[in-house]
């Protein structure tokens, strides 16, 4: 093979585009960083990188991993300490996605980040989990599920309620019929946060912000932005609906049998925040029309509280399935949560739906989605919470924030994926990325 000339990685993210990350074309990428795709030996080690490194990103670092990644050099160095050896470290993830040894990465950054490092990731020949939300942009997940296809990546979203035995139990009473023909979810959570009276101020100097902001539109440092309250800005993250909605609104998909499809209509109001930096609605209320078969899920912020029955202690977050024999409660949708006792005592018959659970011995939610992911990458099949599935589920999200940024009920086509008839609502199915970032 002739040599390439070597490029430097402000140029490796300048010389990609998002139009040929979503048909599905290879970039221009040196040879050398991409490893061959296929099937990992039951013996082999798996060379694991991680890239961010706080909050649930930190659970993912494993005793041996190669290298780690992150912008905040204190956090960097404390997680170093529970590495064996001596990992490679940096705060530029393009670093890691040189490496060739390298066979997985997990991606624990906020929000704004998951999809371009993803299908950067998949490009260089990684298998990627990478934590939820999804995405930020209908136009984001699909540039992601090209990427995985083209490259044969094994990509899991960190959704873990679909490995939690309890969340399953839900799937497993619902799909098969036990309270009936189901035409309404309700979900309930408790409103998104308010403040963001911060100031500006020059960042900490172990933070490098610039590449904390990366491809969002660029604005001072405030510590109202990072580490956590990102969520509350619609450019990083969106609100508890694209939050913790990653999260109970998979279950739901899951039970309903909707992985393969979306809504046909989205309608979202709320009460916007009065003052501060933040930009995600404090209420929301929202409605989601679903067709063939025929049903509707609302989400509610704040909503009426749920409780078990036989229980007098509201449920903080949840789902209550409406069928015509019948309810079901859910709470919560992450690796925490239960469901109703006739639901976890339910066997379903031989001929029955049974849901796939990772038979992994682990009772944790969160590690069996890893097991399920490092099982995946060795065996080549699709994980429990694949990057297209992940894609389905957040959609629901980012048309609801459009709607209510329009202020109207939008009608959605789950096919195109596209609005009808609305250009100026199919203007925001993709953003603009700050420059030089691009797919």
């Amino acid at each position: 093979m002739s040599e390439q000339k070597s490029i430097s990685r402000r140029e490796f993210i300048k010389s990609t585009s998002i139009t040929t990350a979503i048909v599905g074309m290879p970039t221009v990428i040196p040879s050398g960083v991409i490893s061959m795709p296929g099937r990992i030996a039951p013996n082999d080690r798996i060379i694991y990188a991680h890239i961010g490194v706080g909050g649930m990103g930190a659970s993912h670092v494993v005793p041996d991993a190669a290298a780690l990644c992150d912008v905040d050099s204190k956090r960097l160095a404390e997680i170093a300490k529970n590495v064996k050896g001596t990992p490679m470290l940096c705060k530029d993830y393009r670093e890691i996605l040189d490496r060739k040894d390298i066979d997985a990465v997990t991606i624990g950054t906020p929000d704004h980040w998951h999809a371009i490092m993803t299908v950067h990731a998949c490009q260089a020949g990684k298998d990627v989990y990478s934590e939820k939300p999804t995405c930020r942009t209908i136009q984001e997940g699909q540039a992601m599920i090209n990427a995985a296809q083209h490259n044969k990546r094994i990509v899991q979203i960190g959704a873990q309620g679909r490995s939690k035995k309890s969340h399953r139990a839900v799937c497993q009473y619902i799909r098969n019929g036990q309270i009936g023909k189901v035409n309404h979810v309700e979900v309930w959570h408790e409103n998104n946060w308010t403040g963001g009276w911060g100031t500006e101020t020059t960042p900490p100097e172990n933070l490098d912000w610039d590449m904390w902001i990366g491809p969002a539109r660029w604005r001072p440092y405030n510590t109202d932005y990072a580490p956590f309250n990102f969520r509350w800005v619609m450019d990083f993250g969106g609100g508890f609906i694209r939050d913790r909605g990653n999260h109970v609104l998979s279950i739901v998909m899951w039970a309903m049998n909707s992985d393969h499809t979306g809504p046909v209509s989205v309608e979202a109001t709320g009460d916007p925040q009065k003052e501060g930096l933040w930009d995600t609605p404090v209420t929301m209320d929202v409605k989601w029309e679903f067709k063939n078969p025929d049903w509707t899920l609302t989400w509610s912020q704040p909503g009426p509280k749920h409780t078990f029955p036989g229980s007098d202690e509201a449920l903080p977050w949840g789902a209550q399935y409406y069928g015509d024999r019948g309810t079901l409660i859910q709470s919560g949708g992450d690796g925490y949560g239960d469901t109703e006792k006739k639901a976890l005592e339910y066997e379903p018959p031989a001929d029955g739906y049974h849901p796939y659970l990772d038979p992994s011995p682990v009772e944790d939610a969160t590690e069996r989605h890893r097991e399920n992911w490092r099982r995946c990458i060795r065996t080549r099949e699709k994980t429990i919470m694949p990057i297209e599935t992940g894609h389905r589920v957040i959609t629901l999200a980012v048309i609801a924030n459009i709607s209510y940024l329009l202020g109207r009920k939008l009608n959605w086509h789950p096919v195109h994926e596209r609005f009808i008839a609305d250009e100026e609502a199919n203007r925001m199915i993709a953003q603009p990325y700050r420059a030089p970032y691009h797919f």
